[in-house]
């Protein structure tokens, strides 16, 4: 594929609000590994390969199991994930294909016996953004570094 519109020089004042956003998300009190398992898991469903590249990365950075990452898209078939981290996955592809699924109540009531209100809205904040991230970058076809 051929890149598009270079989104951040075409842009600087929209890229500086997500990258603000994208730091804020940063600074949540969330668990980074499951912000990162969220972010791989919001690319496979968009298929975004610039932020799937970029992310594996960064959770093998920080420590994440490979045999975690090689099954995520699996996630609900495997028992290498945390009851908090499959409602949180759950969750976020009920958010990245909000258009199928309209968030139903067992996925949310699921969330919410995981996580506090405050820590909903957060984990809602970072679902959004890393989908604008993935909105972005395959509109204008950004490539992962060869």
């Amino acid at each position: 594929m051929k890149p598009r519109i270079d989104f951040y020089t075409a842009s600087p004042d929209a890229l500086k609000a997500m990258i603000a956003l994208e730091t804020a998300v940063s600074k949540l009190p969330l668990e980074k590994n499951l912000i990162e398992l969220v972010k791989l898991r919001t690319s496979q469903i968009n298929g975004c390969a610039f932020c799937l590249d970029m992310h594996s990365a960064d959770a093998r950075k920080g420590g994440e199991d490979e045999r975690r990452l090689a099954t995520l898209s699996a996630w609900r078939e495997t028992p290498f994930f945390t009851p908090r981290e499959r409602a949180a996955l759950a969750w976020t592809e009920s958010l990245t294909l909000v258009s199928q699924t309209h968030a139903p109540d067992e996925d949310y009531e699921l969330a919410t016996a995981e996580f506090s209100p405050k820590e909903m809205v957060d984990l809602t904040v970072a679902i959004t953004t890393i989908n604008a991230w993935n909105r972005l970058a395959i509109g204008f076809r950004k490539m992962p570094q060869a």
